[in-house]
């Protein structure tokens, strides 16, 4: 297992759309074991392929009990209800905004060897896997802010740069 660069806002696997995983492999539960030690030596609680550069249909998640899950080209099967909080990114550290989510989803994916699992999340977990799902199509949370709230934290990215380290007042995703 490595921890893994994260990459920021502005580089350009961020805005790709990812491509499916065809087989669970030895190599990409390597990808998962790398990318579980980054997300929790990041202090994350969710991390998505395009994170750390490979552009795969792969999301790791803190399971809300201490262990991690790996979700193998997953997709959001059903939804309901609606939740305003706040997020932020390892990709755009420092930055936080209110985000409106699905309050609850169903999701179906593949598990680490490969084996189709269907799971229904509600409140953070659902809000850490639709947040993580945004990232395998190139959206970033600050994609789905108001036009005026998400230009002035282009702008200020823009003239500030990100910081070094962002502050963990909320859970970067």
């Amino acid at each position: 297992m490595a921890v893994r660069e994260v990459r920021s806002y502005g580089d350009p696997v961020l805005r790709q759309k990812a491509r499916p995983v065809t087989e669970v492999t030895a190599e990409i539960r390597a990808l998962i074991a790398d990318m579980v030690e980054t997300m929790h030596h990041e202090i994350g609680v969710g991390l998505a392929a395009p994170q750390v550069g490979i552009a795969l249909r792969l999301v790791v998640m803190d399971d809300g009990k201490g262990k991690a899950r790996a979700l193998v080209n997953p997709e959001i099967t059903d939804r309901r209800g609606s939740a305003v909080a706040e997020e932020g990114c390892l990709s755009v550290p420092g930055i936080f905004a209110e985000v409106e989510r699905s309050e609850w989803i169903r999701v179906e994916a593949a598990d680490e060897d490969g084996k189709p699992v269907a799971i229904e999340l509600r409140g953070f977990l659902a809000r850490v896997v639709q947040h993580e799902m945004d990232h395998l199509d190139g959206v970033l949370f600050i994609d789905r802010l108001p036009p005026v709230a998400r230009d002035r934290i282009k702008k200020r990215i823009q003239r500030e740069g990100l910081p070094a380290e962002g502050s963990h007042r909320a859970f970067a995703l």
